[in-house]
């Protein structure tokens, strides 16, 4: 008997969630497009936007039911970075900067074929420290740019399909 009940738990359960996945996903759309995100900051780091732009696709394809697209999507997400800046964030005794923070800004359109009340256009934007006599290259840079890009895909992605 147990068993029995325990059984219908979790059939309800699975089936109170409906569309949503164990992503928190809530669509009824099929297809996903993401356009390439051209760099157009003042400061242009050259990997920055295929890497941006793979990492997106990636998390969508991973995460959701979505087929990724080249036209015609239900859902379709294009921008451009608008921001890559280093700026110094505490300063020492002798009036140098302690730790330095890169800030990079994604402009992001995102159109709803299947719900226009869904469509927006706004700015994403996350930051990673790192030491001022350290060099914004190689591992530094590598390290700095795996976190602000987990940050801002994820924040695009839970903006568009989680609702979060």
């Amino acid at each position: 008997m147990k068993k029995i009940i325990l059984s219908l738990i979790i059939i309800a359960t699975f089936i109170g969630c409906g569309a949503y996945g164990f992503s928190g996903v809530n669509t009824n759309a099929d297809s996903i497009q993401i356009d390439f995100f051209p760099n157009q900051a003042q400061l242009v780091e050259p990997v920055l936007t295929q890497r941006f732009t793979n990492d997106l696709q990636d998390l969508y394809t991973r995460q959701t039911n979505l087929t990724l697209t080249n036209s015609k999507a239900d859902l379709h997400l294009s921008g451009e970075i608008t921001g890559y800046r280093v700026t110094p964030m505490s300063g020492t005794a002798d009036q140098t900067a302690a730790q330095n923070r890169l800030t990079v800004t994604i402009n992001v359109r995102f159109e709803n074929r299947l719900n226009e009340k869904d469509d927006f256009e706004k700015n994403f934007s996350f930051y990673a420290d790192f030491a001022a006599n350290a060099q914004l290259v190689g591992g530094v840079l590598e390290t700095a740019l795996d976190e602000i890009i987990e940050r801002i895909t994820q924040d695009i992605f839970n903006a568009t399909v989680a609702k979060w």
